[in-house]
C-alpha cells in the first residue's frame, strides 16, 4: 500500500463522506474536500527544495492534510513533537534530518508561547494565500480517475519513507525512525483485519500524529479505509471528551491507559454507549482501568503492544479473544520471539527473555545506519522489552530491559514493582518506580505517587508478593508524573525529579 495514493482512491469512493470532523475547529471535512485540501498543500509544497518537511500541528484536519500533501508532492514529512520543548525538537528535528522547512500552526505557537523560528510557516498563511485559481484547479484535478491523479504525482514505491518519527526520548536521545508506506500500510490492513473494522466506524482521534500510535491508529488507518475521524487537539480535557465521544457517536477510540483513565474519570452513563472498541496501548494497562470500564460502561478494553520502530502495532488482544493483562497475539504480518538475554537462543513457551520481531512492520531504518545495524539483526528487531509467550500464543509484557536494576547483584523489575502496587492500592493513583544511587547496594527503589498514602502500611503489604530488594523504601509525592506527548511517563525526568529531591 503506498499511503496517498490509497487515501485519493479512498477519497474517490466516498466523496460525500465525512472524512474529518475536527472538534477543535468547528470544521467537517468531507472525502472529496480532503482531497482538494490535499492537492492544493502538494502544490504549495513542490516549491520548496528540502527533501523533507517539518510537520507541527495538533491533531486536526489540518495536520493530517499537511502529510498527505506533503507526500503528494514528492517530499517526506517530519512529524515534530511540540509537547515536550517546541522549539528545541524543531531546531533538533532540523539538524537531525538535515531540512529547514516546518508547517506549523499559529494557534499553536501562541498557546505554547514558541516562538516563530527560522524555517517555520505557519498553515493558516499558507491557507490564506490559497487562491481561487488554486480551488478550482484542484477541484478539476478530483474529477479525474484516481488513477489518473495517482499518475500526476511524482512516482512512489511501497519501500518510500512515508514519514520520520522520533523516539519517546524518555530514556535518552531520541532517534529519527524512517518509516516506509509498506511498513505503515500492512500495520494499518492487519489491525483492520484482526480487529475487525469497518469504514462504517466512527474513530475518535486524539493521539498526537508525532507519536506512532497517533500517526497509524488515529490517522492512516480511517482514512484510508474511508471511516469518519473525529479529531480532538488536546487529549488531556478529560471533562469535555466524554460528552464529545457521545455526541459524535464514535465506535471506536485508541488511547493510553492515563488518558482512559481520565475519561473514565470524568465520564457519564451513556457517554460510552456506542464504543464498541477500547484499544489500550503504549503503556501498561492496570487491573482496576480494566475494571472501571467493565464496571461503569460494560467494555472490555482490549490491549495491545507496539514500538515506534515497528509502525506499531506488534500484537493485540481480539474482540472475542481477549486475554486480561497479556498483550494480545502477534498481527498476521509479524513474527515474534523469545531470545535469551545473554546467549541469544530462541526459548521455549513459557520461559522469559528478549522480544524480538520481523515482518513488514519493522523500520526502514534509523537514519543513523550504525544504529540501524545494532537494532536490526538479520531481519530481527529488538524492541528493547522483555516477555514471555504462553502457549496459545499470547505475549505477556514484563519490562523493558532498561528498566530491571541490579540491586544487590539481583536483577529487579520496576514494572513489576509498579503493577503490584497499583494492584495493592487499586485506585486511581499514577505510581512510577525508579531507581536513585546508593552508595552501599548500588541503586535504591523509590515510588514517585500522585497521591499521599499510607507508607508503612503499603510496605507491609508488599512484603507478600515482592522480595524485600524490589519494595520501594523511599516515596515521593508529587502532584503530576512528568508525562511524554503520548500520556507515557517520561522516566528520565522522574529519575531526576526522585534523585534531586530524595538524596542529598
Amino acid at each position: 500500500m503506498i499511503l496517498h495514493h490509497q487515501f485519493i482512491r479512498t477519497a474517490k469512493e466516498n466523496k460525500e463522506k465525512i472524512a474529518i470532523k475536527d472538534r477543535m475547529t468547528g470544521a467537517t471535512v468531507p472525502y472529496a474536500r480532503a482531497l482538494i485540501g490535499a492537492l492544493i498543500l502538494a502544490k504549495k509544497f513542490r516549491k520548496y527544495d528540502d527533501k523533507y518537511i517539518g510537520i507541527m500541528i495538533p491533531t486536526s484536519a489540518g495536520a493530517m492534510l499537511a502529510s498527505i500533501g506533503t507526500l503528494m508532492a514528492g517530499k517526506i514529512p517530519v512529524m515534530i513533537n511540540f509537547s515536550t520543548g517546541a522549539a528545541e525538537n524543531s531546531v533538533y528535528a532540523q539538524q537531525k534530518c538535515g531540512f529547514n522547512l516546518i508547517v506549523t500552526s499559529k494557534a499553536l505557537l501562541d498557546k505554547i508561547k514558541c516562538p516563530l523560528l527560522e524555517g517555520m510557516i505557519c498553515i493558516e498563511d499558507i491557507m490564506k494565500s490559497v487562491t481561487t485559481g488554486d480551488k478550482i484547479l484542484a477541484a478539476l484535478r478530483t474529477k479525474l480517475p484516481a488513477s489518473r491523479i495517482i499518475s500526476s504525482l511524482p512516482g512512489a514505491s511501497e519501500e518510500d519513507t512515508a514519514c520520520i518519527l522520533f523516539t519517546s526520548g524518555s530514556e535518552k536521545d531520541p532517534k529519527a525512525v524512517q518509516l516506509s508506506h509498506k511498513n505503515i500500510g500492512s500495520n494499518v490492513q492487519d489491525v483492520t483485519e484482526v480487529l475487525e473494522l469497518t469504514k462504517e466506524d466512527i474513530i475518535f482521534s486524539i493521539l498526537p500524529l508525532f507519536h506512532v500510535f497517533g500517526q497509524q491508529t488515529n490517522f492512516w488507518l480511517p482514512l484510508t479505509l474511508g471511516m469518519t475521524a473525529v479529531t480532538y487537539a488536546n487529549p488531556l480535557e478529560y471533562k469535555t471528551i466524554p460528552a464529545i465521544i457521545r455526541k459524535e457517536g464514535c465506535t471506536l477510540i485508541a488511547a493510553t491507559p492515563i488518558f482512559l483513565g481520565g475519561y473514565l474519570r470524568e465520564s457519564k452513563e451513556g457517554d460510552f454507549e456506542k464504543l464498541s472498541l477500547v484499544i489500550a496501548g503504549a503503556d501498561k494497562t492496570p487491573d482496576w482501568l480494566r475494571e472501571g470500564y467493565r464496571e461503569k460502561h460494560n467494555i472490555e478494553i482490549v490491549e495491545g503492544y507496539g514500538a515506534t520502530e515497528t509502525s506499531p502495532v506488534i500484537s493485540v488482544n481480539r474482540r472475542n479473544r481477549n486475554k486480561p493483562g497479556s498483550i494480545g497475539l502477534a498481527v498476521p504480518s509479524c513474527e515474534i520471539k523469545i531470545t535469551h538475554i545473554d546467549s541469544g537462543e530462541t526459548l521455549p513457551a513459557g520461559e522469559e527473555g528478549k522480544i524480538m520481531v520481523r515482518g513488514d512492520l519493522v523500520m526502514k531504518g534509523y537514519l543513523d545506519e550504525e544504529k540501524t545495524k545494532e537494532a536490526i539483526v538479520d531481519g530481527w528487531y529488538f524492541t528493547g522489552d522483555i516477555g514471555v509467550l504462553d502457549e496459545e500464543g499470547f505475549l505477556w509484557h514484563k519490562g523493558r530491559l532498561k528498566r530491571f536494576v541490579k540491586i544487590g547483584g539481583e536483577m529487579v523489575s520496576l514494572v513489576k514493582t509498579e503493577t503490584i502496587i497499583a494492584d495493592v492500592l487499586h485506585k486511581d493513583i499514577d505510581c512510577c518506580v525508579v531507581d536513585i544511587p546508593d552508595k552501599v547496594k548500588g541503586a535504591s527503589l523509590v515510588a514517585v505517587l500522585t497521591q499521599e498514602i499510607d507508607r508503612e502500611q503499603l510496605i507491609r503489604d508488599l512484603a507478600d508478593r515482592l522480595p524485600p530488594i524490589a519494595i520501594p523504601k523511599k516515596f515521593l509525592v508529587v502532584d503530576e508524573l512528568p508525562k511524554m506527548g503520548s500520556g507515557k511517563a517520561d522516566f528520565r525526568k522522574i529519575a531526576e525529579m526522585a534523585s534531586h529531591s530524595l538524596v542529598k
